[in-house]
């Protein structure tokens, strides 16, 4: 599992940065250290030190962990591992109650001393490496915009005789009758939350305390809305940042959502659909590819103001969404959203302001740094490390190779003559599906050494073993309504 790449010195020591966190540890009065890092799925994991134990040589020699406790890393017998605090990614957390500085940390083997290929911020290192090493560009932004859902309750459970879930929300439509508490009204009609203002949007308060959050822990955020979803449907969007510091942001984001949400009693959730007959939550992803300063995107001649290279950037994404998929959008939940209809971008084509089709153009500034593009396939239950890095590969791809992609539509992809739509390609229906792209197409993925075949082998079999399998072999409660009279 020690790749090439990984050979290197296991970390690069920011003295300068180190001390500035030691100060700002300092000047805060912060009395606990928390120490994040994410395993391979994608979830913040973390353990916390004293704040007397934050010294320099922290930044150094690193701190040992259990990985074989860890989603996706090692096994018992080789369970030692190491953590090493980034001193660039430090921040106050702005909702505990104990003054506390939060540190994303990176993975190291304690045996060779070098980085960890399994661990997912190695493997997006690498891409933003890689990218300079092609000599195609020096710096890939990045612009997520995570949708979640905000409910009052959400119950579920499994056992061999039964299966259920219940979601409840106080801006559920489907409580306008409900007549246990007194009944105010004010609720976004099913597809209709887009952008009400109070007090049918009651979740304005929540949203604006989670911004003053985000920007608290340093992140710039541009805005907040009611998204169409009834029962508390949200986004909030960040200022765009490179590859590696966006996925750091991306779960910063979500671990402040999770915590206000949950101190006003809500419970925030990412799942990509988790209420049937309205939208799902996606996460779609603003990129484009900067040199010495200038947008390598632009083109004042171009379609939709775009160049060359970004046209060929998105034949490669085109090309390859299938196995993209496979990390950006890996749950059997993700393809409950990934179907024809809310708003849902499962028709791999491109075109300008067009939200039917899987990479749109926007159109709202003509300002050259402004010109990018939209991959609206990708949902917010991904690692964005992994995610990010791999739409990063497919467009380098796209862009060596010059794979043209086809022809922009600009009308409704949904709308369009049977005959027309039937040569338009769709995204694969299920998990199991894009795992099997995966294995087919990933030779993109390992240049430069960014993925590797045991990081693409071990994500396979855990997707298969976790997830498809356990899903597969459960009885879904809808089918009782169809069978059980047979």
């Amino acid at each position: 599992m020690i790749t090439d790449k990984s050979a290197v010195a296991a970390v690069t020591v920011d003295k300068e940065a180190v001390e500035q966190t030691l100060a700002l540890a300092r000047e805060r009065g912060i009395k606990i250290v928390d120490l994040k890092f994410i395993d391979l799925p994608g979830l913040w994991q973390h353990f916390s030190i004293p704040a007397t134990a934050l010294a320099a040589d922290l930044f150094t020699d690193g701190i040992g962990f259990d990985g074989s406790s860890i989603r996706g890393f090692q096994k018992i017998h080789e369970s030692d591992m190491l953590l090493f605090p980034d001193p660039a990614t430090a921040f106050i957390d702005p909702v505990l109650t104990v003054p506390t500085m939060s540190v994303v940390c990176d993975v190291v083997d304690p045996m060779t001393r070098t980085r960890y290929s399994r661990d997912p911020r190695f493997v997006a290192r690498k891409a933003e490496e890689h990218l300079i090493e092609t000599g195609v560009a020096t710096t890939s932004y990045w612009g997520p915009e995570l949708e979640f859902y905000m409910f009052n309750s959400i119950r579920f459970d499994q056992g061999p005789n039964y299966g259920y879930y219940y979601i409840d929300s106080d801006e559920g439509i489907w409580n306008s009758g409900r007549d246990t508490v007194p009944n105010l009204g004010y609720r976004p009609r099913f597809k209709e939350g887009y952008f009400p203002v109070p007090p049918t949007d009651k979740l304005q308060d929540v949203r604006s305390e989670i911004i003053l959050k985000l920007i608290e822990a340093g992140i710039d955020v541009e805005v907040h809305h009611h998204e169409v979803g009834t029962a508390g449907q949200a986004e909030i969007d960040m200022r765009f940042r490179t590859l590696r510091r966006m996925a750091d942001q991306v779960l910063m984001y979500k671990y402040i959502v999770r915590n206000i949400c949950n101190q006003h009693g809500l419970v925030a959730n990412f799942m990509p659909k988790p209420l049937f007959q309205d939208n799902g939550s996606g996460m779609h992803v603003h990129q484009s590819l900067w040199k010495d300063g200038q947008n390598l995107f632009y083109d004042p001649h171009g379609y939709a103001l775009i160049s060359e290279m970004a046209r060929h950037y998105i034949g490669g994404l085109l090309k390859h969404a299938p196995s993209i998929l496979a990390f950006a959008a890996p749950t059997t939940n993700s393809y409950r959203r990934l179907v024809p209809g809310y708003e849902a971008p499962v028709n791999l084509a491109y075109s300008m302001r067009n939200r039917s089709a899987c990479v749109r153009i926007p159109m709202y500034s003509s300002s050259a740094n402004a010109k990018r593009l939209e991959f609206r396939t990708p949902d917010p239950s991904c690692n964005p490390y992994l995610a990010f890095s791999a739409l990063l590969m497919a467009g380098l791809d796209g862009v060596l190779n010059g794979i043209e992609p086809p022809a922009p539509i600009d009308e409704d992809l949904y709308e369009l003559p049977p005959e027309e739509a039937a040569k338009i390609k769709s995204t694969p229906g299920s998990l199991e599906e894009v795992l099997n792209a995966l294995a087919e197409d990933h030779e993109y993925l390992l240049r430069g050494d960014v993925f590797t075949e045991d990081v693409i082998r071990t994500w396979i079999e855990y997707k298969v073993e976790r997830e498809v399998d356990p899903v597969r072999l459960r009885p879904h409660p809808w089918e009782f309504h169809l069978y059980s009279d047979i």
